[in-house]
């Protein structure tokens, strides 16, 4: 079982790290270390490690911030802390933090490794392994920046109480998820979360939609109606664009929330609002309150609690952990394997001022993982162009569609690269290169699987090894190094 698991070491001194990863080794674990925390996370930003052992003073960054990071991406992921500065202090921010065990040095190394095992036991047996399942659980609403902190904060804040809020913020933020947050988090979290968009309904159907209707209240009102205010009873109905609401319809919701009762159109029968509102807005009412467009004195019945839903550019440290959430969970609809960014990538799309915020990056690795070839999301698959409407977005790039026009392409792609030189041995390179791609590409679905892999090949297992011995002894023409990117596509 080990032997599939992977350790991530950090600690900056040299001599720690031999001894661990030795020790791990030999106990069957596939085991890396870091002398910084910023390396650690570098390499698990696309989802990688099992198990993380990391010290607390280290250049680059505290263990324990490292241990925020991860854990505010994956939950479930065990850490181990270790530290030669043992304080009562650290050892309390370590275990508050989720630290599945903290250590003083010097430390045991049989110990060490008798951990590790039973982290890792004890992960296997989590109900919720699933990193998207695991996310999924917040309702997507993730985030290890300032501002998504304070957010989770005041959310935790108002996890006992039935308070009024108001969420603000851009279009595409995630307004209606940290809304079904709020509620999950909530004393009536077993009752029904109703989300109603107040821009798509007419006005003149905006009252029967909220309070319902009476049978024959109004042409075409042949049965009675429940509205949203008695279909959220005993849970929550969120007012999304409330902006959109016109002041008649604002005048009506203000009575009801003073009066805590509502009667349907038509009739007399009063009813009790048994209902916490949540109401979301991208607009600034403060300015539609100056134009008279938003009555003051309900924005203050709905102010009670705001919370700011902050845009995706000014937390762009939590766009790879978004990026990798949407991978994995586009990767589970459509039954298959998480393509990844290359470095390259993640630099173009952390440059990018996304106007569309969260929502634009969703519908972005929607289209990466439908259209794009392999499993590697390199830089020539995206590329800038401006919408209609003047926002800036990214679209893949036309891909082939069989494997002769992915060869054709990444070939050409090449060939434009060394435009006016004459490599040496042009033919033995540029095969020797797909031969090699394609060899390591079945060696990975294969995880190493050399019979396996010699079969799916069908070729001999000792040609293959050959093969591999080849690529080992730097049998790799350096003239065709560029062409590596374009065909690892394939």
């Amino acid at each position: 079982m080990n032997a599939t698991k992977t350790i991530l070491v950090a600690d900056d001194d040299r001599a720690i790290r031999f001894v661990l990863e030795q020790a791990l080794t030999r106990a069957g674990f596939a085991v890396h270390c870091f002398e910084s925390g910023r390396a650690l996370l570098d390499f698990a930003a696309h989802g990688t490690g099992d198990l993380v052992i990391t010290d607390i003073m280290m250049p680059g960054g505290s263990g324990l911030d490292i241990m925020k990071t991860l854990k505010a991406s994956r939950p479930w992921l065990p850490v181990i802390v270790i530290t030669a500065q043992s304080t009562l202090r650290h050892a309390v921010q370590a275990f508050e933090g989720g630290a599945f065990e903290y250590l003083p040095k010097p430390f045991d190394i049989h110990k060490v490794v008798e951990l590790a095992q039973r982290a890792m036991e004890q992960s296997a047996k989590t109900v919720q392994r699933d990193p998207v399942q695991e996310m999924d659980r917040f309702g997507g609403v993730i985030g290890s920046s300032r501002a998504m902190q304070e957010l989770f904060r005041t959310i935790g804040r108002l996890a006992n109480s039935d308070m009024t809020v108001l969420i603000h913020g851009e279009s595409g933020t995630g307004k209606e998820l940290v809304a079904r947050a709020v509620h999950a988090h909530s004393p009536r979290r077993n009752g029904p979360f109703i989300a109603v968009n107040m821009a798509a309904i007419p006005p003149n159907l905006i009252e029967s939609e909220l309070f319902g209707h009476e049978k024959g209240a109004f042409t075409g009102a042949i049965t009675r109606h429940v509205g949203h205010f008695e279909q959220a009873k005993a849970g929550a109905l969120l007012l999304d664009e409330i902006g959109d609401m016109p002041l008649e319809a604002q005048t009506r919701l203000l009575r009801v929330l003073q009066n805590g009762c509502f009667t349907r159109v038509g009739g007399t029968e009063s009813l009790r609002a048994d209902v916490r509102i949540l109401a979301a807005t991208h607009q600034n009412l403060q300015a539609a309150i100056a134009a008279g467009r938003f009555r003051e004195d309900l924005f203050h019945r709905l102010n009670v609690t705001p919370l700011h839903v902050p845009s995706l550019r000014s937390r762009l440290e939590d766009l790879p952990v978004l990026a990798e959430f949407f991978l994995a969970r586009v990767a589970r609809q459509m039954k298959v394997p998480a393509k990844r960014f290359t470095p390259e990538s993640m630099e173009l799309l952390l440059a990018h001022d996304w106007p569309g915020n969260v929502r634009e990056l969703e519908n972005l690795i929607q289209r990466l993982m439908a259209l794009t070839p392999g499993s590697v999301i390199h830089p020539e698959y995206l590329q800038l162009t401006r919408s209609k409407g003047g926002n800036a977005e990214f679209v893949p790039v036309a891909v082939a569609t069989s494997l002769e026009e992915a060869v054709d392409q990444a070939i050409t792609h090449y060939l434009s690269k060394i435009a006016g030189r004459e490599p040496e041995e042009l033919y033995d390179g540029i095969m020797r290169r797909v031969e090699n791609v394609l060899l390591g590409r079945i060696l990975k679905e294969t995880r190493g699987n050399q019979v396996k892999a010699a079969r799916i090949l069908g070729i001999n297992r000792n040609t293959l090894r050959k093969k591999l011995q080849e690529s080992l002894d730097g049998n790799h023409n350096p003239n065709t190094q560029n062409l590596d990117t374009s065909v690892s596509a394939f």
